[in-house]
């Protein structure tokens, strides 16, 4: 047997595009599971710190160009949309609009703003950001960002106008079902950053290098202070417009620290050092956390909407050989990967048995589009896997112990990871030993994250194999960026400007459908038919679903943990 290894968990943005998230044996701890009826914040008391992990540096602390938790965590709690997700009713709820109409054919929304909003130098909010936002930043083909991936219908933009300074239209093609949470996209400061759309340097502003005091929201903190490797500080935003019905400005808490720690080991050791409020756990982390006493709790959140796999490159625009372009682009060979993946021993040995295989794009967090039973499974066979890669010519022509094709190159390739997770990294080193035993030779590279990123996302596309994970999100057309081939996560093959496969044809087809469908059992059936098309295909070979779990420090008020977020955050209190 091999040890328990690490597991992680991530943060999830519910209504964001995708973005690169009973007591064990030999412990007693109380897991507990709380109930969203239940979720009633009292009056809080102002104050206090309040010390969290991040796992990694910002790659950007530019929102509309995020890609990845390291940067979305960081600088999420700085922004606000004109809609938010109420993790109670889990329906959409005004933010920095404060009501809105919609007319009978379900294309033209108006939106009406709060007028006692502020950015955070003081500047008053109006319609001009709004507009500025959607039309010069997110429908700019010129900048890459994921937003205009989920905000665009059949292929066709939404019309934003200003009616005045605290009204705004937006005129849509069709019907749009998700698109009031669609809203919940951040809205952006016309007078700070305009003149970088301008002069077309907008893709490398509020850069890591930005003065923080220049990194402007409307949301409940801003930076006060970022120093790489060790601390991003957070201060309450003096002009932040919620208060509590007492009258009492929100957030209660007026100081957030943000400890980046890459190594979940060095991160464990800072929760039970007191340095940190409350950490996402392990399964290993458990029999830790239940000799820490009753002064720690822990939350079962359920099983993460987020996902863990493995892709192949099949960009043909990348720098992978042409003759590996091939084996990756079919379906046999992916098919035969997914069959030499030991998901079940994946779940024990490296989540210690708290996560469930996975063969879907989606988890049993996204409930009713998630069925354990319609979708097919890729179940551990070694004999299958390699009568699969035999079928298409791959053979040990030398006797050497590796497949060759048909051309005589061996079936090698190179997998990555981010360096530092060692539940990826432990993957990757059982996937390449089970894969050994079919012939097939694996080069395994864990790499910094953000260089990664930068690979999997922008030319040359320098990657051949790579393990990575995605959020996950309520509805699924916010993955579109991932699912549609023009998607910027489209990560076998980003940004095709038409479906290079009559399968990925027929899911774009599916996801647009989807997107303006507004019976909502019909639109479950049409992203379940794309789902199994995904599936089927195996372009990602997804692996686990771990459980997520929360644990804190018992010193909150109004602590509402869920798997998409913390209910009303703004209303968490230090109680002494």
């Amino acid at each position: 047997m091999r040890p328990a290894l690490l597991a992680l968990l991530l943060s999830v943005l519910a209504f964001l595009p995708f973005h690169l998230t009973g007591s064990p044996e030999g412990g007693r701890v109380e897991l507990i599971k709380l109930d969203p009826k239940d979720f009633s914040p009292e009056p809080g008391r102002e104050g206090g710190t309040l010390y969290f992990i991040l796992s990694g540096d910002p790659k950007t602390l530019n929102p509309a160009l995020a890609q990845e938790t390291t940067s979305t965590a960081a600088i999420g709690p700085l922004f606000s949309g004109l809609t938010r997700l109420n993790l109670k009713t889990m329906k959409p709820e005004p933010d920095l609009a404060e009501s809105w109409e919609v007319s009978e054919d379900g294309k033209v929304w108006t939106f009406h703003l709060r007028k006692n909003v502020r950015w955070s130098d003081g500047t008053p909010f109006t319609a001009d950001d709004v507009i500025f936002t959607f039309n010069e930043i997110y429908y700019n083909d010129q900048i890459p960002s994921s937003t205009r991936d989920i905000l665009t219908i059949k292929g066709k933009k939404i019309k934003v106008e200003k009616i005045d300074d605290y009204t705004v239209k937006f005129i849509l093609p069709e019907p749009f079902a998700p698109f009031l949470n669609a809203l919940s996209a951040e809205i952006l400061p016309k007078h700070k950053l305009e003149r970088y759309v301008k002069d077309g340097t907008f893709n490398t502003a509020w850069n890591v290098n930005t003065d923080p005091k220049d990194i402007v929201g409307t949301g409940p903190w801003v930076i006060k202070e970022y120093v790489k490797g060790q601390r991003i500080v957070y201060e309450r935003n003096p002009y932040y417009w919620e208060k509590d019905e007492e009258g009492r400005s929100l957030p209660y808490i007026t100081r957030r620290v943000g400890i980046i720690v890459s190594d979940p080991d060095t991160a464990m050791l800072k929760f039970k050092s007191g340095e940190v409020d409350y950490i996402g756990l392990r399964p290993q982390d458990i029999q830790q956390v239940a000799r820490m006493g009753e002064d720690v709790k822990v939350y079962d959140l359920g099983s993460t909407p987020s996902t863990t796999f493995l892709v192949f490159n099949q960009n043909p625009r990348s720098k992978v050989p042409k003759y590996k372009l091939k084996w990756f682009q079919n379906r046999k060979f992916r098919v035969a990967i997914s069959h030499a993946i030991d998901r079940e021993g994946i779940c024990y040995l490296v989540y210690n048995g708290l996560a469930k295989p996975l063969y879907t794009p989606v988890t049993e967090a996204n409930r009713p589009y998630y069925d354990e039973d319609y979708y097919p499974k890729f179940e551990y066979d070694l004999e299958k896997a390699k009568k699969l890669l035999e079928s298409i010519g791959f053979k040990d022509r030398d006797g050497d112990g590796v497949l060759e094709d048909p051309e005589g190159h061996d079936l090698e390739f190179t997998l990555i990871t981010n360096a530092g997770n060692k539940e990826r990294e432990t993957i990757g080193n059982i996937v390449k030993e089970d894969l050994k035993k079919i012939g097939v030779k694996v080069h395994f590279q864990p790499i910094d994250f953000n260089n990664l990123v930068s690979r999997l996302t922008a030319p040359p596309y320098d990657w051949e194999a790579v393990i990575i994970g995605l959020t996950g999100s309520i509805d699924p057309h916010f993955g579109r960026n991932v699912w549609h081939s023009s998607g910027l996560l489209h990560m076998w093959n980003p940004r095709q400007k038409k479906p290079q496969t009559d399968w990925e044809k027929k899911v774009d087809e599916l996801i647009d459908k989807g997107a303006v469908e507004l019976d909502f059992e019909k639109r479950v059936k049409i992203y379940r038919e794309a789902f199994r098309i995904i599936t089927e295909e195996q372009p990602m070979i997804f692996i686990a679903t771990p459980k997520s779990m929360l644990a804190a420090y018992d010193r909150f008020g109004n602590l509402f943990p869920t798997v998409w977020g913390w209910y009303e955050e703004n209303r968490l209190f230090i109680k002494d």
